[in-house]
């Protein structure tokens, strides 16, 4: 059986009925995968969140279905990635194929760097993450998720945003501190602001199949360029739980979009594929077109986008979703910060700087993807062929071959909230980007680094704690009773006392963070490294921390 998507009953508010307004902190439009991490994530903050999504059940099909480790550190601190990750297909190996040849011309690995916790990539059905993002919010009672609540219009008030709301019985309002719109492509509070996508819609469409068979298949992602079974067109195949397989064909600009998705169009694409005797069903079939597009600013007042209500990218590489779910991780910790009273709204200034940087690069590398996965001329097409080609035999070509570069997360290097980096060693994890995992252990108990790292401003002192002056203690203790805390955790052989201490079992956290002995650095709530120092000196540290809060 297809799936079914669960629907839940329609919200209707008292305000419905006596005409009042209702007062929220966060007022979040869009009940999809980014909206309803980014409810959960300043839900566990404590903020009070309304969450209100215009239909009343979950999306069929299994739409985005590949999460990078970077979004699944992101829901492995929300507490919902062990159950993707035990539900879901791993894999961090993908193939390319070309023409009617048995062998891949190119092979690649997500996670060359091994020994961290969470998987390169994992397939699975969008529903299953919305659905346990939802159980999760079941246990929140500062969160409010309104199925069938549409919002209709909103304007700016001295406070915030005076929003409308229509329901199947009626109107209500609500006044919000902020509005956060994570209503997708179609975004109509985008549309509300009068903003406009810029960029490239491709002239070319895929075809999406969604079929249950019984296959011994490997867990990879497969891609075939000019294949047998879709001559002088693309191919690529995922596996997904319950035994779904996704197979994308690539189908050309110029088709009936109605008539190419009807099951009897779709089945000999299917058995030209796996064979006329495959038995399989159907769970889901769709067609979609290459976008690579995006708003020019990401804050407006009061008003917030993130994820595809900001921008569009075509779907190989596994931008969407992927990038959406960072944009809530860098917005939550910097409104947190403001609606407590320690942060100026300039904060948010960084995150459109740093989120509409990574919209950039992420369409720039889907672009790419697109021109090299559907040529527009003869010498373009020349020009794949032959790289493919090459690539069975010679390594300099591989670099060339682009199926779709798969998400990574975007560094910031040049970001308002670093400091200039004043380390000299080389190598390691540079001010704006992401912290890397390691295995690490504290009180005889295996853990990770970056779930020992949690949601708030850290230090990593590379030091056993005795090397440290009384000075320098006093000045990490008050560090951590600041307005703004910041926990010092001493990455050594050795426990550390009054303070966090974490032993590197492996080395691997000296290793990859290039970390000589007393070397310290400033992570943010995101896990972003902030600044990094040979030494620790306690007034650098401040003036670093007040420009990772946007006070300077």
């Amino acid at each position: 059986m297809p799936y079914i998507p669960p629907k839940y009953e329609a919200v209707i508010p008292q305000a419905v009925h006596d005409g009042g307004t209702e007062q929220t902190t966060v007022l979040i439009v869009g009940a999809g995968p980014i909206g309803l991490a980014l409810a959960l994530d300043l839900g566990l903050r404590g903020h009070d969140i309304i969450l209100v999504n215009r239909e009343s059940q979950l999306t069929d099909g299994s739409r985005a279905i590949c999460y990078a480790k970077r979004p699944l550190e992101i829901l492995d601190r929300l507490g919902i990635s062990d159950r993707m990750v035990e539900k879901g297909v791993s894999w961090n190996i993908g193939r390319v194929f070309f023409k009617d040849r048995a062998e891949p011309v190119y092979s690649f690995d997500l996670l060359p760097v091994k020994d961290q916790k969470l998987p390169g990539m994992i397939n699975i059905q969008q529903y299953y993450n919305e659905e346990y993002n939802i159980e999760a919010l079941d246990g929140l009672d500062n969160v409010a998720l309104r199925w069938g609540n549409t919002l209709t219009s909103f304007e700016d008030v001295d406070t915030g945003v005076l929003a409308g709301i229509e329901t199947s019985e009626g109107v209500y309002r609500i006044q919000a501190d902020w509005l956060i719109a994570c209503d997708g492509y179609k975004s109509v509070t985008r549309k509300m602001l009068g903003m406009e996508f810029e960029g490239e819609t491709f002239h070319d469409n895929f075809l999406i199949a969604d079929v249950k068979f019984r296959k011994a298949y490997p867990t990879e992602r497969h891609f075939w360029f000019d294949p047998v079974f879709n001559p002088g067109q693309s191919a690529l195949l995922h596996k997904q739980p319950d035994d779904i397989w996704r197979i994308d064909f690539q189908v050309g600009w110029d088709i009936d979009r109605e008539e190419i998705i009807k099951p009897e169009n779709v089945s000999p694409r299917i058995r030209a594929m796996f064979g006329e005797d495959v038995e399989f069903e159907y769970e889901w079939i769709s067609v979609y077109t290459f976008n690579c597009r995006q708003v020019d600013q990401m804050v407006k007042g009061r008003v917030v986008l993130a994820g595809d209500a900001a921008h569009l990218v075509s779907p190989f590489g596994a931008r969407g979703a992927n990038t959406g779910f960072q944009d809530g991780d860098n917005l939550a910790w910097k409104l947190d910060l403001i609606i407590n009273g320690k942060a100026d709204r300039r904060l948010l200034e960084s995150y459109d700087q740093e989120r509409s940087l990574a919209a950039k690069i992420n369409i720039l590398n889907s672009t790419r993807s697109t021109d090299f996965i559907t040529p527009k001329s003869i010498v373009s097409r020349q020009f794949r062929d032959a790289v493919l080609q090459l690539s069975a035999e010679y390594h300099f070509a591989r670099g060339f071959v682009n199926s779709g570069r798969l998400s990574l997360p975007v560094p910031y290097p040049d970001s308002t909230l670093n400091t200039p980096d004043e380390a000299t060693w080389g190598g390691g994890v540079r001010p704006g980007t992401n912290c890397m995992d390691a295995p690490v252990s504290t009180g005889g108990e295996d853990k990770w680094l970056l779930n020992s790292l949690g949601w708030k401003f850290k230090l990593l002192v590379f030091a056993d704690v005795g090397d440290l002056s009384e000075g320098q203690l006093e000045g990490l203790r008050l560090l951590a009773a600041a307005d703004i805390p910041v926990e010092s955790i001493f990455i050594s052989q050795f426990e550390a006392g009054e303070f966090s201490s974490l032993n590197d079992i492996s080395g691997l956290v000296q290793d990859r963070y290039a970390a000589g002995s007393g070397a310290v650095y400033l992570i943010r709530p995101d896990q972003y490294v902030a600044g990094r120092w040979h030494e620790l000196d306690l007034s650098k540290l401040g003036v670093a921390l007040r420009r990772a809060t946007g006070k300077q």
